[in-house]
């Protein structure tokens, strides 16, 4: 749909039958769910200024005591842990978010909040293990069956729905195999449609699939680029190991919903369409934001991102030691071959290295030096400095103590036990399922500081 001039005008649409009315309310502002984010949290943050949006970062608590009002037009839910940002809400806070969304909020959800927009799987072992779902959409997620499907990430082609408000008209024609839009998934969960009708779920974006010869460099399994294998290779990998490298869920399986719930909308998508420097999926990011909203963003490009060569404007020697001590880190990891650079804003990780807290350290700790922090965010600092700086003593320590004990492993298998480098691991970063450590003790820091710096438009997210 287009000529959204304000929030205010409304904007509507008939699709498949159905009568659409978005943004009717005279609306005020963005929220962004803040908890169980991290560094998809921040991705999100950076998109919202790039685009010029009126937002605000809001927690569970705040939700469970009734922060979503009748102005915010939106709430926008970053990636993570579904299962994490689930209990951060608890019973209260879930009511209260499906009460909004029932009044006529839109719930937008990338990965792990599309997941956690869902309802709970059949078997209640299966609710236990992801946490409980929103029940915004009577879809639920899907179960991996083969785990080597899940280490999928960087851009994969899709078909969209044309004819969709939520679909820009550029992408809504019809494509030759190979030429489709390219939007990025990292690491997604996957979409289960319940037995029956479909019960009003639109399918907007579905998998174009995972043809070695045609879909984008960059698209990777287990860390190997897919357009590198040729199809003889996979199949005789399949025969002679019994892996299958080939996504197969990218075979026109759905990547985003659409549905009503209530007077409002949800728009769940497993692709990160914030991902800096992905001008389809950032075009698709607008386009929605423009729908739902009304609101219209000052651009439609999310720029390319390096956080560390973000401009230092929080001078705090101690907090600035922090910032240089991961970046060693993360150099010491290349220099070893344990990390590599994945994205300019993503540092990938092989397998039993603890990348992703590592990256969502680092990028905090960079968005943080780049802040320009109201008073708030220094007092908390000033009660945090000195607890801080010990943990992160220890941290950094350990941290590199258990990438070079994971390198040497790596030379001599025989002669460093697994047991105490698995013990390692779990005091600095707790356990792969519920993290913890050291590590969350910092990052729950950095992300209180963050709340507090960024939580109105803190920064240029330009940098």
């Amino acid at each position: 749909m287009k000529g959204l001039a304000s929030a205010s005008e409304g904007c509507r649409g008939v699709v498949n039958g159905v009568r659409l009315f978005y943004a009717e309310r005279t609306m005020t502002d963005i929220a962004i769910f803040w908890d169980a984010s991290q560094l998809w949290g921040l991705l999100v943050w950076r998109a919202a200024e790039a685009f010029g949006l009126p937002y605000r970062l809001v927690k569970a608590k705040e939700i469970a005591q009734g922060a979503l009002s009748d102005k915010t037009s939106l709430l926008l839910v970053p990636g993570g842990t579904a299962r994490h940002k689930s209990a951060a809400l608890g019973e209260d806070g879930r009511e209260a978010l499906r009460a909004w969304v029932g009044n006529g909020g839109h719930y937008l959800g990338f990965c792990g909040g599309a997941g956690l927009g869902l309802s709970d799987a059949d078997d209640p072992v299966r609710t236990a293990e992801i946490g409980k779902g929103l029940r915004l959409c009577p879809w639920h997620r899907a179960e991996i069956t083969e785990r080597v499907q899940h280490f999928v990430s960087g851009h994969v082609r899709v078909r969209f729905e044309g004819g969709h408000p939520l679909i820009p008209e550029c992408f809504s024609g019809p494509c030759a195999p190979g030429s489709e839009p390219s939007i990025p998934i990292w690491w997604p969960g996957r979409f289960a449609a319940p037995s029956g009708p479909f019960d009003g779920v639109d399918v907007l974006a579905r998998y174009a699939g995972s043809d070695p010869r045609t879909c984008p460099p960059d698209l990777c399994v287990a860390d190997l680029p897919l357009s590198s294998l040729s199809p003889a290779v996979l199949e005789q990998w399949i025969e002679l190991y019994g892996v299958s490298l080939a996504p197969s869920f990218l075979n026109g399986q759905p990547c985003a919903l659409h549905g009503r719930f209530g007077k409002g909308t949800y728009t769940l998508s497993y692709s990160h369409l914030e991902t800096p420097g992905s001008p389809d999926a950032n075009r698709w990011f607008a386009h929605i934001l423009r729908t739902l909203t009304g609101f219209e963003p000052r651009t439609d490009v999310v720029p390319a991102w390096r956080p560390g060569d973000m401009p230092v404007r929080w001078n705090d020697p101690d907090l600035l030691e922090a910032r240089n001590g991961m970046g060693e880190l993360l150099r010491l990891g290349v220099a070893h071959d344990l990390l590599f650079e994945r994205a300019p804003w993503l540092t990938g990780w092989r397998s039993g290295v603890p990348g992703s807290g590592l990256n969502a350290l680092f990028m905090g700790l960079c968005v943080l030096a780049n802040a320009s922090p109201p008073p708030e965010a220094e007092a908390l600092w000033a009660s945090l400095r000195v607890r801080f700086g010990e943990t992160f003593s220890l941290f950094r320590q350990g941290v590199e103590g258990l990438l070079l004990g994971l390198r040497l492993a790596t030379i001599m298998p025989e002669e460093v036990p697994r047991k105490i480098l698995a013990e390692q691991r779990l005091a600095l970063f707790g356990s792969a399922m519920q993290g913890g450590g050291l590590y969350k003790e910092l990052m729950d820091m950095v992300d209180a500081l963050l709340f507090l710096s960024l939580g109105k438009g803190g920064r240029d997210g330009s940098a």
